[in-house]
């Protein structure tokens, strides 16, 4: 007789923290999924944002919910579960880093007097593989020049831009206080737009890309019109 495969089950995605990790605690596989799975993308960012390594970053990540969920029983509830594990992922990334370059700190540095807004960049898949083939280069593009940011500024940027945390939230993460949250992230803007411009480029020369499927399908329509071929 054949054995069921087992499914996992997923906690319903309205269960609170309190009640996530109380279920957690109890070693409730489905509670401890859906904490994971609502947490993993925003731990990895920030890990990557401070290591610049994907090897590392996972390892981290996987460090962060190993400490966690081995003492869960201190989490009170004083922010939220996403906070309190996002701290937890920082401070375990900047220890790594710290390991490879001792005295290193998130230091204060000059800040910025106007804010800009770098480009929104299309990072959907496009049918068109000549259009995918443009988009993935401008999106490296910009990974890299996320990268080149300074740390104090980079760890901003993540925080706030891409994972969409609140200025309270991020000062909480990385120790700052509010107004040095905006003014970095003002400064990470302006910075990563002049990082941008200088790489952009030899990218822009490929941009509207006419080659391929397009390309073909005009060729023939045309070739169709003159009754040609």
């Amino acid at each position: 007789m054949m054995r069921q495969a087992h499914t996992p089950q997923i906690a319903p995605a309205g269960t609170s923290d309190a009640e996530r990790v109380r279920r957690a605690l109890a070693r409730d596989e489905a509670a401890i999924r859906a904490i994971m799975q609502a947490n993993n993308r925003r731990l990895y960012r920030l890990a990557r944002g401070v290591l610049r390594n994907d090897g590392e970053a996972e390892d981290v990540v996987q460090e962060t919910y190993v400490r966690a969920f081995t003492h869960l029983e201190s989490f009170r509830g004083d922010s939220s579960l996403a906070t309190w594990l996002s701290r937890i992922a920082m401070n375990e990334a900047l220890g790594r880093l710290r390991r490879q370059r001792p005295g290193v700190e998130i230091s204060s540095l000059p800040q910025g007097v106007l804010e800009a807004q770098i480009i929104q960049f299309p990072l959907a898949v496009a049918e068109d593989p000549e259009k995918s083939m443009a988009q993935r280069e401008i999106q490296r593009v910009v990974e890299h020049a996320i990268d080149e940011l300074p740390e104090a500024f980079r760890l901003v940027f993540i925080t706030r831009v891409i994972e969409g945390m609140n200025v309270e939230e991020t000062g909480e993460i990385l120790d700052l206080k509010p107004e040095t949250v905006k003014s970095r992230l003002h400064r990470a803007r302006t910075m990563l737009r002049d990082i941008v411009e200088k790489k952009i480029g030899p990218v822009v020369m490929e941009a509207f890309p006419f080659a391929g499927k397009r390309c073909e399908r005009l060729t023939e329509a045309v070739l169709k019109r003159l009754n040609i071929g």
